[in-house]
């Protein structure tokens, strides 16, 4: 009858007392640089003024700028599109392995346990393969300098970063469901304008036809008037183009078959009010890709640690115990014993030809290169907001122009076209207004859509939050029938 194992033996106890005398004596890892210092390092010759160049509200920069535009059926496209837009799928999935990476990371800092086994029947030469039984180990690195807890943080500070990409991901998908839904509005109701100058032109045309009955018209207005009617009608039928074009890249971006068979508003989302912009300072704290290129320079500098860490010596400890038993070859009777056994190993790198002082020189180059994209970023930040910003008091003035001139127009082209039925006018002024008349609607119709662009762009440069979103979105996931779990 087999007996019990026994207790663990001192050599392994010992083992495990000096894995935690390891741990305790390893040396502490320098701090991640702070965003003040990192924006200090990057932008230490750029002066950044309290407020900003163009006319703006200082309070704090609003959340939830979707529910703003106050068009429900826009909300209810940007929620559609977080949940199945493709690309986003992508960003999720990036995230997803991000975090994967940080759990790879922190594993490397413990120990490694597992059940070695073995059993078999070789020839008589060869005594220790007749040797058989089952034995636990344990291995584990000492982190006596720091260099995996440097890789631990630099996969966090990655996490991170990769984190607020998907936010600024989910961010601009927003944005760009917001433009695409503008200009399929917009279109839309260029579609009308062009369909009302076709009735207006085909009335045109029937007025040439009465004048040439009652006697004061032409054969030559006639056919000016049917070459009108054809212009006007080609453009119409280009309308349409665009319109459908328009829906399509809307459906794209909500993941839906691109078939064109959306419903736009007829009008335009209405305007919101003024925007709190904030200060300069802020936009580097809260849009997402900055946070991003802050987080990447803080996992570049721990990735110079890791580096200058790998040029020092490691002690790596490992211990065992098990049953070892040989019941092929009787050696002593029934040869069955317990064996346990502790080990540690050392490496110290003396020459490596110059690999590890090149590999410090490359994450050292890497770190620079972090802390320059930071700058980039930051700069393009800025310009971002001051352009939309003044674009805001242009394209308001741009608007209120336009629709004194749009409404102008529509007065004129009436009386132009009263004055051609009594014979005050002909056909060619008539045609003249008619085409400014509807080159004016086109514009107003422009920059109406331009302002709401614009206002979207503002919101996106200021890193506002457009409202609740899916903390990630899930996309097909394919089932694998032979999947392990996971160690």
């Amino acid at each position: 009858m087999r007996t019990a194992l026994p207790s663990v033996p001192t050599a392994l106890r010992t083992a495990a007392t000096v894995f935690v005398l390891g741990l305790a004596t390893g040396c502490a890892v320098l701090p991640e640089p702070t965003a003040t210092e990192v924006q200090a390092q990057a932008l230490g010759k750029v002066v950044v003024p309290p407020n900003w160049s163009a006319e703006a509200s200082a309070a704090q920069v609003d959340e939830g700028w979707l529910a703003s535009f106050n068009d429900p059926e826009l909300s209810r496209l940007v929620h559609e599109a977080l949940e199945n837009n493709p690309d986003l799928w992508v960003a999720s999935a990036r995230l997803e392995m991000a975090n994967a990476q940080v759990d790879i990371a922190e594993a490397q800092l413990k120990p490694a346990i597992g059940v070695l086994g073995r059993a078999g029947n070789k020839p008589v030469a060869d005594l220790v393969a007749l040797l058989s039984g089952v034995m636990l180990r344990m291995s584990w690195e000492i982190d006596l300098w720091g260099r995996m807890r440097y890789a631990r943080n630099a996969a966090r500070a990655s996490r991170d970063a990769t984190s607020a990409d998907y936010r600024y991901a989910q961010q601009s998908l927003a944005a760009s469901v917001a433009r695409a839904w503008f200009v399929a509005s917009e279109t839309r109701l260029q579609q009308q304008l062009a369909a009302d100058m076709v009735d207006a032109s085909s009335g045109l045309l029937a007025m040439s036809e009465q004048r040439r009955k009652v006697g004061i018209g032409t054969d030559a207005e006639i056919m000016s008037a049917r070459a009108n009617l054809a212009s006007y009608a080609d453009a119409q039928q280009q309308m349409e183009l665009a319109h459908r074009q328009a829906l399509r890249a809307l459906e794209l971006l909500l993941g839906r078959y691109p078939g064109a068979t959306l419903a736009a508003r007829d009008s335009l989302t209405p305007f919101p009010g003024p925007v709190p912009a904030g200060i300069p300072a802020d936009v580097l704290n809260r849009r997402p890709d900055m946070v991003a290129a802050e987080r990447r320079v803080a996992s570049a500098f721990d990735r110079v640690g890791e580096a200058k860490a790998s040029m020092l010596p490691s002690l790596s400890l490992s211990a065992g115990y098990g049953r070892i038993s040989n019941e092929a070859v009787q050696m002593r009777g029934d040869l069955e014993q317990t064996t346990s056994s502790a080990a540690a190993t050392a490496m110290v790198p003396l020459y490596t030809g110059g690999a590890l002082t090149a590999q410090v020189a490359v994450r050292t180059a890497e770190q620079k290169v972090a802390v320059a994209d930071y700058a980039r970023r930051a700069l393009v930040a800025l310009g971002e907001v001051e352009d939309a910003l003044n674009a805001e008091r242009v394209l308001a003035e741009r608007e209120r122009i336009l629709g004194d001139a749009a409404a102008a127009g529509r007065d004129a082209t009436r009386l132009e076209q009263d004055a051609y039925r009594v014979g005050k006018s002909d056909l060619r002024a008539v045609n003249q207004r008619q085409l400014a008349q509807w080159a004016a609607e086109v514009a107003l119709l422009n920059v109406q859509r331009e302002r709401l662009v614009r206002r979207i762009d503002l919101h996106l440069a200021l890193g506002g939050s457009f409202g609740e979103a899916p903390l990630a979105a899930s996309g097909p996931v394919l089932s694998d029938p032979q999947a392990s779990s996971n160690h």
